[in-house]
């Protein structure tokens, strides 16, 4: 009767771990060497195994375990503890490991209490790695893309944000000024990096990196998911106003109505999301001149003349149109420069006529120069 108890005492202990691995997602494999590892440790402790001349093993199929001793096979025996005769190795019919050593059981009889009291600690320390492991694997391969978790607690202004089985943290400085978010509130990020540390991980979620707005628009337009249209380059300060540069690889796909839609309808969940923040979307173009002329609508260019060697650039506006070009507190400047890599130096016209190009800067064709595409969200308007 005590071998059929325990028997079925196995079985269930291994119905119990293949349970708890379907439930924490955990290869079973970890687990059954995390506690074999467990036992190899309670074994030493309480046998007085003084080094690591065994092996312990669970049968996956009915749960039980096996301590075996491990010798050297060799043709004559001068030391009894560490090795075994060819001759009765042969004879007895023992198993031999990766490791070519002979596998000799010697399981104490009395082994499964003491282990299993021993080794539950181990166990647990050991599933609760693996399940961080699990979890760390899964936000590492999302680097890069979008989430949506509710916000859990506030600590110093960090918004702890529960996803999934985790939680993420926003810190203030990865949220946008206008950003309000209050405990139990919903909050879609950009994951920017996974941290693994000892005692686990840490994701971390941003609302003002340019690639959050680059995410949001790619899932909002189709002909981005499809390969037709590119998000080339944007530029953003996070709450207050952005650019974003689209370029159409077919010539029958208009780059950034694609993008808005018909009164802006297909961009309208971006800016719900973006809030207070202003958009513009404008057409990227090989013509770093023409390109630089359509970043810095809503002005109207003149002339275009650039220093290809220092990147450096002067653009000439109409005298109406020098404080639009250059935005409320150089924004709209600022933020072209940064969308198309190149150092604008914008003069008007009657301030240009005085100052002759400067050496190695040459005027360029911007004849297809559009105007600006901007959108805003009803708070906005």
């Amino acid at each position: 009767m005590a071998v059929k108890r325990n028997k079925t005492e196995s079985l269930t202990l291994i119905g119990a771990l293949k349970d708890l691995c379907a439930e924490k997602e955990i290869s079973e494999e970890v687990l059954f060497e995390a506690v074999e590892e467990a036992l190899k440790v309670a074994y030493k402790k309480n046998f007085n195994q003084d080094d690591d001349s065994f092996e312990i093993e669970i049968n996956r199929d009915d749960g039980s375990f096996h301590v075996y001793a491990l010798k050297i096979p060799v043709d004559v025996v001068n030391d009894s503890k560490t090795e075994i005769s060819e001759d009765e190795l042969e004879e007895k019919g023992y198993d031999i490991n990766d490791d070519g050593l002979a596998k000799i059981e010697v399981t104490p009889k009395d082994f499964g209490r003491i282990a299993a009291q021993a080794a539950k600690q181990i166990v647990v320390q050991k599933l609760r790695e693996a399940e961080r492991g699990v979890i760390y694997d899964e936000f590492t391969k999302r680097e890069s893309d979008l989430i949506k978790g509710r916000v859990l607690r506030i600590e110093d202004n960090n918004l702890i944000i529960e996803v999934g089985k985790t939680e993420a943290v926003l810190m203030p400085s990865e949220q946008a000024a206008n950003d309000d978010y209050k405990i139990g509130d919903m909050v879609r990020a950009y994951i920017i990096e996974v941290k693994k540390g000892g005692k686990g991980h840490q994701v971390y979620l941003s609302r003002t990196h340019p690639n959050f707005l680059r995410r949001l628009v790619e899932i909002e337009i189709p002909e981005i998911q499809e390969g037709l249209i590119e998000i080339k380059a944007i530029a953003r300060e996070a709450g207050s106003r952005s650019k974003i540069a689209v370029y159409s690889k077919d010539p029958n796909v208009a780059a950034v109505g694609s993008c808005l839609g018909q009164r802006g309808t297909r961009i309208k969940n971006v800016l719900d999301e973006i809030g207070e923040e202003k958009l513009d979307v404008i057409e990227w173009s090989p013509n770093e001149g023409v390109f630089i002329a359509n970043a810095l609508s809503p002005a109207k260019i003149i002339s275009v003349a650039l220093n290809y060697q220092d990147k450096n650039c002067r653009v000439v506006v109409p005298d109406n149109q020098l404080s639009l070009a250059i935005g409320k507190e150089g924004q709209n400047a600022r933020l072209a420069a940064r969308l198309t890599g190149w150092k604008i130096d914008i003069k008007n016209l009657k301030r240009a006529k005085t100052i002759p190009l400067e050496e190695n800067m040459q005027e360029v064709d911007i004849s297809t120069a559009q105007s600006l595409f901007k959108v805003r969200s009803k708070k906005q308007a």
